[in-house]
C-alpha cells in the first residue's frame, strides 16, 4: 500500500495540502475531523480517545481502508502509525512565524493581535496532544522523509512537490495492504485495545469527498448525472503577493472539469461575502487570463436543482 501522511505547524495549511495531493495523485484522503468522526463512530467513545490508546485506535481503522485504497493521511502525529511499511512518505510542512499568523488572519479573519493569540493556543493544543500520544511533544525532523517550506510556495504546489516525490519513489506501484496482512496488524492493535478495555461498537465508513456546502454535492451529482469528469478543489491560484513576493493570498475554484480545461466556482453565500469571492475571480481572470472559470450564482443553481429535480434525489 501507499500512504502519504502529510502534517505541519499550526498555521501551515497542512490539511489543504494533504486534500490537493489526494486529488492529484486519486488517493483517498483522510483529515483529523474525518479521522476523528471515525473513531468516535467505529469505537463509540462519547468521552473521547484516551489518549495512550489513540494511536492504535486510528491504525486499526486507517489499515482496514489500506485494503481498498492508496491513502494520505493529513494528521498531525500520524507520521508515526506505519513506521514499518515500504510505501510510506512521511511529509512536513513548515514555515515561519509571521507567514503562518498571516494564513490565520487570512482564513479567521483575525486581526495580527488575535491571529497571535489563536496560533499560540493551536501551538499549545498540538503540543500537549503529541505529548499525550506519542511521549514527546514535538516532531523530530528525523521522523519525515520529506520537509518542504511554505514561506513562498502556495498550497497546489507543496502538493506538486509532493506528488513528485511519489512518483519518484514509485509508489504508486505498491499494492494495496492484502487482507492477511491486515489481519495480522490488526491482531496485534485489537490486543493492545483490549488491554485497555476499548472494543469496537461498529465499523466506520470511509467518506471519498467531503464537500464544504450541499450545494457542493448537488451539483456535482449533476456532473455524475451527465458523465462529465470533475475534480474537487484541484489547485489553488496565488491572486496576491507582499513587497518580498511571497504568497499572501490565493483562490480555489471549486471544480476543475478537464474534458473542457474549466474551473467552475458555485457562490450561494450572503452578498457581502459574494463581494469578496467575486473580487477573488477578478483578479484570477486578470493575473491568469489563460483559466477558464465559470461562475454560478445562487439563482444559477436554483434553477438547475428544480429543473433536473436534484433536490429530491439527494433527499430520497
Amino acid at each position: 500500500m501507499a500512504v502519504i501522511t502529510v502534517s505541519g505547524e499550526p498555521g501551515c495549511r497542512s490539511g489543504e495540502v494533504a486534500r490537493l495531493v489526494a486529488q492529484r495523485c486519486g488517493f483517498d484522503h483522510i483529515g483529523a475531523s474525518q479521522l476523528d468522526a471515525m473513531l468516535e463512530e467505529e469505537f463509540g467513545l462519547a468521552g473521547g480517545c484516551p489518549a495512550k490508546a489513540w494511536p492504535a485506535m486510528a491504525a486499526s481503522i486507517l489499515l482496514r481502508h489500506a485494503t481498498e485504497s492508496h491513502l494520505v493521511v493529513g494528521v498531525d502525529g500520524a507520521e508515526n502509525l506505519f513506521r514499518n511499511f515500504p510505501g510510506l512518505l512521511r511529509v512536513r510542512i513548515v514555515a515561519p512565524r509571521n507567514r503562518r499568523l498571516g494564513n490565520i488572519m487570512l482564513d479567521d479573519r483575525l486581526d495580527r493581535p488575535a491571529a497571535r493569540v489563536q496560533l499560540k493556543a493551536r501551538e499549545r493544543d498540538v503540543a500537549a496532544a503529541r505529548k499525550a500520544r506519542y511521549g514527546r511533544a514535538t516532531a523530530p525532523p528525523e521522523s519525515f522523509d520529506l520537509i518542504l517550506n511554505a514561506e513562498s510556495v502556495d498550497g497546489g504546489n507543496l502538493a506538486h512537490y509532493i506528488a513528485l516525490a511519489i512518483e519518484v519513489l514509485t509508489l504508486k506501484e505498491y499494492g494495496w495492504l492484502s487482507k492477511a496482512a491486515e489481519a495480522q496488524q490488526q491482531f496485534q492493535l485489537r490486543l493492545q485495545l483490549a488491554k485497555d478495555g476499548i472494543h469496537p461498537k461498529g465499523r466506520a465508513n470511509l467518506r471519498r469527498v467531503q464537500f464544504s456546502h450541499p450545494s457542493e454535492e448537488i451539483f456535482a451529482n449533476l456532473l455524475d448525472f451527465y458523465r462529465i469528469a470533475w475534480e474537487y478543489e484541484p489547485k489553488s491560484f496565488p491572486i496576491a503577493w507582499d513587497v518580498q513576493g511571497r504568497v499572501i493570498e490565493s483562490f480555489t475554484p471549486d471544480f476543475y472539469l478537464p474534458e473542457s480545461n474549466r474551473y467552475v466556482e458555485l457562490t450561494t453565500m450572503k452578498q457581502s461575502l459574494v463581494t469578496k469571492k467575486n473580487r477573488k475571480i477578478r483578479l484570477l481572470r486578470e493575473i491568469y487570463p489563460q483559466i477558464q472559470i465559470q461562475v454560478f450564482y445562487q439563482k444559477d443553481l436554483q434553477d438547475l436543482v428544480f429543473k433536473y429535480g436534484l433536490a429530491e434525489q439527494k433527499a430520497k
